[in-house]
C-alpha cells in the first residue's frame, strides 16, 4: 500500500518510516508536517493509508480526517500521537486504528493489515458531520476534480446562490455544497448575517450605508460589495457591530 506519513514533528516521522521499511511491503508516497499538507499531499499522491498525529499546526489531524473522508477515494486513517485521550473522537472518525507513540512494531503491523483489509473490501465509513465542539479552520472546495482548502481566517464573506455558497475568499471565490445555516451555525462568533442568503466576516464591515430609497448597504474592507442588508437582520447586526 502507498503510505503517507503526517506528523509535525520530523524525529517521529523518520521513526515511524523506519518501522515501516523494517515491516516491508509498503510504499512511503510522502510526509506532511501538518493537517492541510496532509489532505493535499493525499489528494495528489492517491495513497492508500494516512498515518496520522493529531496535534499539530495549522490543521490538527481530527479536522484533516473530515477533509480526507470527503475526497473521491478515502484513505485509510491510522493515528499515532503521544496521547490516548483522543481515542473516542478518532474513532468517530472512521479511524481503522489508533497508535500511542512510542509506536511498537507489532502494533504498526496490525493496524496496516486492519487498512489493506478496510481499502481491500471498501468499507470505508464516511465521517460524521463535526459539531459546533470542533470548528474547522478550513472549508473544502472541489475544483474539476480537486480539492481545494479555503482558510476560514481568509473568507470574506459567503452568499448562497441556489444549491451551493460561494465562498468569496482573499484568493478569489469558490462553490461549496454546504447549507448557509450549518455555516452560520458552526463559525456564530466569526460570521454575521446581514440577509437570508448572506454571511460576513465580522471583521469585514467598513460602514453600513443608508441609500436613498431606505435600503441599508454593507460596505466591507476588501470589496465585493457593497452588500444589501435586510430590514429583518438590521437590528441584530446594529447591535453585534457596537461589540466588535
Amino acid at each position: 500500500m502507498k503510505l503517507l506519513l503526517v506528523d509535525d514533528e520530523p524525529l517521529a516521522r523518520q521513526r515511524l518510516a523506519a518501522l515501516v521499511r523494517e515491516l516491508g511491503g509498503h510504499e512511503i508516497a510522502g510526509e506532511a508536517g501538518n493537517g492541510r499538507e496532509a489532505v493535499e499531499m493525499a489528494e495528489s499522491l492517491g495513497v492508500d493509508v494516512v498515518l496520522l498525529d493529531i496535534a499539530m499546526p495549522v490543521m490538527d489531524g481530527l479536522e484533516a480526517a473530515q477533509h480526507l473522508a470527503g475526497l473521491a477515494s478515502p484513505p485509510a486513517l491510522v493515528f499515532c500521537t503521544a496521547f490516548d485521550q483522543h481515542a473516542l473522537a478518532a474513532f468517530e472518525a472512521a479511524a481503522v486504528d489508533y497508535l500511542v507513540k512510542p509506536v511498537r512494531p507489532e502494533r504498526l503491523a496490525e493496524a496496516l493489515e486492519r487498512a489493506r483489509r478496510q481499502r481491500a473490501a471498501q468499507e470505508l465509513p464516511m465521517l460524521p458531520p463535526s459539531g459546533p465542539e470542533r470548528r474547522r479552520s478550513h472549508l473544502s472546495a472541489r475544483l474539476r476534480g480537486s480539492l481545494r482548502l479555503i482558510p476560514v481566517v481568509d473568507i470574506h464573506y459567503l452568499q448562497a446562490e441556489e444549491k451551493y455558497v460561494v465562498v468569496h475568499h482573499a484568493r478569489g471565490e469558490d462553490l461549496i455544497e454546504e447549507s448557509l445555516k450549518s455555516l452560520e451555525h458552526e463559525f456564530a462568533d466569526r460570521f454575521i448575517r446581514i440577509h437570508r442568503n448572506c454571511l460576513v466576516a465580522s471583521d469585514e464591515f467598513a460602514e453600513l450605508k443608508r441609500c436613498t430609497d431606505g435600503q441599508v448597504h454593507a460596505i466591507l474592507r476588501h470589496g465585493g460589495g457593497p452588500l444589501e442588508v435586510s430590514r429583518r437582520c438590521l437590528p441584530l447586526l446594529r447591535e453585534r457591530l457596537k461589540h466588535l
